[in-house]
């Protein structure tokens, strides 16, 4: 089920510029996403778009591992960052797993026109990624990390379509709910350049994704008229 953000609208600081980004600009609206959530969805562009979250999210280092490297950046929230980020870090492993498993399930990748440009999409998108990472900016990390979790809630709706219809057992989801990733947000608010900076970390993962997901829009209609 999709990351309910708008929910929770209201608790102040920062989390509102946040729950209105991803409102606007999260995955959860894109209309190929959502096609792809419903049992309908083609097999194909399944399997299309679990390699390409594959290609994007599926290694090692990601936005927790860095965003662990940030702890300073945070130094009011009285040690919370850490700990959020440490949950975050253990779920998301785990849904890496999951997600190599739904990868090798879906069997090879489906032929595209385009192929190459796609490659070469997905290795920007992974150097975006990199780039907020490791970002000097204090506060980017973390609210790249927010955002991450607010989208994955929308991937996983696909994913599990995918994974009941390639035969792949899909398992409870660990990542942060909204309530904990509001919280921290709200810790996070005490002062507007954390603010800021945590909105455009947000904000940068919200519009990778979406590209994402026009990437793979596109790729469908493609192989739609071939």
């Amino acid at each position: 089920m999709a990351f309910e953000s708008t929910q929770l609208r209201g608790i102040g600081g920062g989390w509102d510029v946040i729950a209105s980004l991803a409102a606007s600009d999260g995955s959860a609206g894109h209309p190929h996403l959502v096609r792809l959530s419903r049992n309908g969805a083609a097999q194909r562009d399944l399997a299309d778009a679990v390699h390409a979250i594959c290609a994007v999210h599926g290694r090692t280092t990601d936005l927790f591992d860095e965003a662990t490297r940030h702890r300073s950046e945070a130094p009011g929230a009285n040690g919370v960052v850490p700990v959020w980020i440490a949950i975050a870090t253990d779920g998301f492993a785990a849904e890496r797993a999951y997600l190599a498993t739904l990868t090798a399930a879906a069997g090879p990748l489906p032929s595209t026109p385009g192929q190459a440009e796609t490659d070469a999409a997905l290795v920007a998108q992974r150097h975006a990624f990199d780039m907020l990472a490791h970002s000097d900016r204090a506060g980017c990390a973390t609210g790249a990390a927010i955002a991450l979790v607010i989208d994955w809630y929308a991937f996983r709706d696909a994913m599990d379509v995918a994974a009941a219809r390639f035969g792949v057992t899909a398992p409870t989801m660990a990542l942060p709910d909204e309530i904990e990733v509001a919280t921290i947000v709200a810790a996070l608010s005490d002062s507007s350049a954390l603010q800021r900076a945590m909105a455009f970390g947000a904000q940068q993962v919200f519009a990778q994704h979406r590209g994402l997901w026009d990437l793979l829009e596109a790729r469908a209609s493609a192989r739609d008229r071939h």
